[in-house]
Order: structure tokens, then sequence, then C-alpha cells
């Protein structure tokens, strides 16, 4: 089935935005009238480049006021309409989008507003235009799927039909299994967004929320569903209204548009990409520096040893129980020191993981190699961290731990077992983009998104996880995108014991992140703990938290460059701290440089 995206998705001039949206693999586009009006190319050159870069004009749009006007002005209307169909006939479009009208002067009257689409469809058919009559969810007096059907149907014009779009459908919480009653081929034109579920005033959720399918609330697949069955044929096409996309760079926003609706064809049985394989476990985590020598004392005083090297690159493999850490002094470290740069995830079959990437445009990144080498196939997360795909310790498979050379050491204390989390800042206008990669690509489950209160504004924060847990990455976007040595990313390690893991590391000479008296004052109100227990926590930093299935407690070390660690206790809980974050921000704020 074709694909579609509206010009007004992406951010740009529209040359830019019809070379992003082909480059992506799109099939067409959806030309938005200001796009058109802001062009210096004319309508013949924006066919011919539409021609040049394999894309059809699939919709013009839009077409707004029309119907059950009063008498002068809806002839103004008509002479409006011609002048757009004759400029369609030069740009090559063959269907006009018509919204439901929000005129003030406009009357609730359907047979009115049947005869003035009826007098459309005659004109547009002079020229071999259809028209999509389309219900806006704040149209004056048709703001429903059926209701605009029932005018589309009262018209019977061969050259009008509907457009079915599923924000104005789902946002009003429209049943969608009454589009099977509208036959498929008077469906004139699908437009598909999805949309965080928010309560608000419904156009603006539409102007500035909408995102691409897969990355919101909204059941799109199942809306899609209802209109296949019809026997619908046309493109699946992207509207999305969305104040970040609109910003951001259009290349990356295409694909990331073009993998949701690859996402959404496997999810409805159009197609078939190769199976998502879900990884089983955190390999290991990679950090880039340019000094070793903080981040040795960090892991050393975790606990971890230093076990191999790497036979031809300068990196060294830190390890403590089955929690890897690799910190390599050849890449491109930023100029802010330390940095998460790669993850290594252990799957069941890592060639059939890149080849999934690979099919839903995740970016495979070349890797320099010497022939004796583990062949790792690694590709690009949207916020640039490497995503290796692993095995670890099984015969039949290339063990990228085979290109260490082991080295003298003496075993680290027992306590910490695993890499519990991992946790990523997104550059702000990925976030979304980040969801659904990480949910179609590597086939984990994304939970709710939570807003937790910074000291400069609010951060957003969504974990992906696989079944068992054994994957847990946290996905957020700061309150001040410039500040990255709070919003840092971090790496949280599991222990059975976290008062002994902190006092070992502070003994070791680590530094633990100092956290407020006042903290443990309200932490002591708000829970009863055993004599002593509340003094501890205060004296190590250990903050804590339950939900319905368990305990947390954690702490932090301080910051080195762009990287923090995270001792945790989990005791059958299943969230992340959510509750302790303000409190931790706020006490890494209070260390950054400049506060």
């Amino acid at each position: 089935m074709r694909t579609s995206i509206a010009t007004v998705s992406l951010s740009g001039s529209l040359t830019e935005k019809l070379t992003a949206a082909s480059r992506a693999g799109f099939d067409g586009v959806e030309i938005f009238e200001n796009d058109l009006l802001a062009s210096p190319l004319t309508p013949e050159e924006i066919r011919g480049r539409c021609a040049d870069l394999g894309l059809t004009v699939d919709l013009y749009q839009p077409m707004r006021d029309i119907e059950a006007v009063p008498a002068e002005e809806f002839a103004r209307n008509l002479r409006r309409a011609r002048h757009k169909f004759e400029l369609m006939g030069r740009l090559g479009a063959d269907t006009v989008l018509v919204c439901s009208s929000v005129h003030p002067l406009a009357v609730d009257d359907d047979a009115l507003a049947a005869e003035h689409l009826s007098q459309l469809a005659d004109l547009a058919q002079e020229f071999g235009v259809r028209v999509a009559y389309e219900a806006l969810a704040w149209g004056r007096n048709v703001s429903t799927y059926d209701h605009a059907w029932r005018i589309v149907e009262a018209a019977a014009h061969p050259a009008l039909g509907t457009c079915l779009d599923s924000f104005h459908i789902l946002s009003r919480g429209s049943d969608p299994k009454g589009i099977a009653d509208i036959p498929g081929e008077k469906i004139f034109f699908l437009q598909l967004a999805d949309a965080p579920l928010l309560a608000m005033d419904v156009l603006q959720w539409s102007r500035h929320y909408r995102c691409f399918p897969g990355q919101g609330g909204f059941d799109v697949a199942g809306l899609v569903r209802h209109v296949l069955r019809t026997g619908y044929d046309g493109p699946l096409s992207l509207e999305v209204f969305n104040d970040v996309f609109r910003q951001a760079e259009a290349g990356p926003t295409a694909v990331d548009a073009h993998r949701s609706l690859l996402v959404l064809k496997e999810t409805v049985g159009l197609a078939t990409p190769p199976a998502a394989v879900v990884p089983s476990g955190v390999a290991f985590a990679e950090l880039v520096t340019p000094d070793a020598a903080p981040v040795s004392a960090v892991l050393g005083a975790l606990g971890f040893a230093r076990t191999a090297r790497h036979r031809s690159k300068p990196v060294d493999l830190w390890e403590l129980g089955e929690a890897r850490v690799l910190v390599n002094t050849g890449g491109s470290a930023r100029r802010d020191g330390t940095g998460l740069a790669a993850i290594g995830l252990e799957s069941p079959d890592p060639a059939g993981a890149a080849r999934r990437a690979e099919a839903l445009l995740a970016p495979v990144l070349p890797r320099r190699r010497a022939l004796e080498d583990a062949p790792l196939d690694a590709v690009a997360a949207p916020d640039g961290t490497e995503l290796f795909f692993c095995a670890t310790n099984r015969p039949e498979l290339p063990d990228w731990r085979a290109d260490f050379r082991d080295v003298e050491h003496e075993a680290g204390p027992a306590g910490v077992h695993r890499i519990d989390h991992l946790a990523l800042t997104q550059p702000w206008h990925h976030y979304d983009e980040a969801t659904l990669f990480h949910r179609s690509v590597l086939g984990l489950d994304a939970q709710e998104s939570v807003d937790v209160a910074d000291p400069y504004g609010l951060m957003r924060s969504r974990a992906v996880t696989n079944h068992d847990g054994s994957v847990r990455i946290a996905l957020s976007v700061g309150a001040a995108p410039t500040d990255d040595t709070v919003h840092a990313q971090h790496i949280a390690l599991a222990t059975d014991d976290v008062v002994a893991a902190a006092r070992r590391y502070r003994e070791a000479g680590g530094r633990l992140l100092p956290i407020p008296a006042n903290y443990y004052d309200d932490l002591g109100a708000r829970y009863e703990f055993a004599d002593g227990e509340l003094e501890t926590y205060r004296e190590l930093g250990i903050l804590y938290d339950r939900d319905a299935c368990g305990e947390f407690r954690h702490c932090y070390t301080v910051t080195v460059g762009r990287v923090f660690f995270e001792l945790v206790q989990r005791d059958g809980y299943r969230g992340y701290g959510a509750q302790n974050a303000p409190v931790r921000l706020a006490a890494q704020h209070v260390l950054s440089p400049g506060r």
C-alpha cells in the first residue's frame, strides 16, 4: 500500500520537505497550501520536482468554510474553488481536501451542506478533480466522520467522497466501527496521526501535539483495520501538526515518519518485515572519554576490576558480577568529557536483530575492525548512541568478548550483579522518535510517560523494557536542554544490599551525591522505618520509594563528564524512583559548574 505525508508535517522550505520525503521512502505527498504559497517555484516546477523525486501529489489541502453558508458567501467560495482547481491541474493533483466549515455564518442544515458540496463537486469534475470532505473535530456543525458521511451520501455525487482522519475521529472518542458503513470507493483519502492522551481543547491538541502512529495513545492500527475492510485502496498518509517536528531537521523527521508507517503496516498485516528480536540483556555499556583516570577511579571504587583490554583498540573492559563497562579512550569524546557512547544488547539472534533494524530504517553504522575481530552489527539510536547486537559466552555465535585479552586483576567484591537500567537523555526534538525507535526496532515495551519537576523546568521521562526487565532503558528529555551536566546519562547497577554497596564505594574513596536533610525529614513523616534505618539513609545519601509491588532504595555517584552511576536495590519494585527524581536533579544542580 502506498505511503504519503503532508508537507505540513515537516520543517523547512517546500523543496526541502519534498527532498526529505523522497529520501525517507515515501511514495507521495499532500501539499499544504501555505507551503505552495511560500514557495518561489511555479506549480509546474513543483510538479516536475516531485516527478524527479519519484513522488506523486496525492492531495492538495485544505479548502475551508465551503458549505452551508449564505448564497453570496458560497458564490465567492465557488470562484475561489475554480482558481484552486486550475492550480491543481498545473500541480498534478487530482484530489482536494475540504474541511467541514467553522465559518460563523454556517448554518446547521445538512440538506444545504449536501447541495453546496454537490455543486462544488460539479465544478471539480470539470477539472478532473475529486473532493474529499472531512469532519473537523471542532467543526461548527459537522464534527464527526459519520455525520460527514451522511452529507456525502445525501449529495450522491461521483466526484464527492469523504476523507477520514484518525485524529479527528479518535480525539472525539468516536467509535470507528461505523466506518464499515462507508463503501471503500467513497473513502477518497485516509489521513493518520497519533497523539498523547491529553485533557485539553481539541483544537489546541490537534494543532500542537499530534505525533506519528505508535508515538501516542490512540489505537490508530485499529482504525486502519476498519478502513481496510471497506476495500479502501488509497495511500496511508500522515498529517501531523507538531511544534517540535516543525522545528526539527526535516530529514530525520521524515525517516521517523516513514518508520511509523512501516510498523503500522506490519501491525495491520500489510507488510512482513523481519520479525522483532527482543534483546535478552545488557552485554555492556561503553563509555568514551579523553581521560580514563576519573572514570576508572569511580569504577574501581564501585568494585569493578579491569579484566581485559581490546587486542587492537584503546578499550578496557571493566567487570563486576555480570555488569560490564567498556572504557574507550580512542573514540570521539565530547569536549565536556566522558559520555555513554554505546550499549551492547544481548540478542538471541544478532543477525536477525540487525536485519530488523535495517528494514525499519535504522542507520547501520560502519565499523572499523581487524580481520580477527568479532563481526558485530551496530545501528544508531536517534540520540546517536550506538547499539550493538551481541552474544556472550554462546558457542554457536561469535562472542564480542573474544576481542579482548585478559589482564591480571583481583576479583571485585560481591554485591553488584548486573546493569539494572540505563538512562539516556534525548535531544529535545528526538524524544517521540526515540520511543518509537526502541519499541519498533528493538521490540521493547514502552511504559507511561512521566513528568518530573526540575529546578529549572520540567523533565519528561519514559522507560522501555523487555518482558522480564533484564533490559531497561529510561529515555528522558530535560527541562534545560543546554545543561548537559545535570541531564546526563547514567548507568544503574543492581545490588542486593545498597547500604553495603554504598559504604564500600565511599570507603574506597568514592563520592556519593549528597541529599538535603529536608528530604529525610519528609521521608520519616511519610514512612515508618526500623530503628537507625533512616539515619543510615541520611548518612549515605540513599533515597527510598515504594509502590504496590515492593520497595526501592537507591543512591548516586557524583557526575564524571556527562555520566554518573546509580546503585539500586529492588525488592519487587517496578519503577525507577521518579518520586525522588526532583531531589536528585536539585542536588546535581548544586554540584554543577555555573550554578
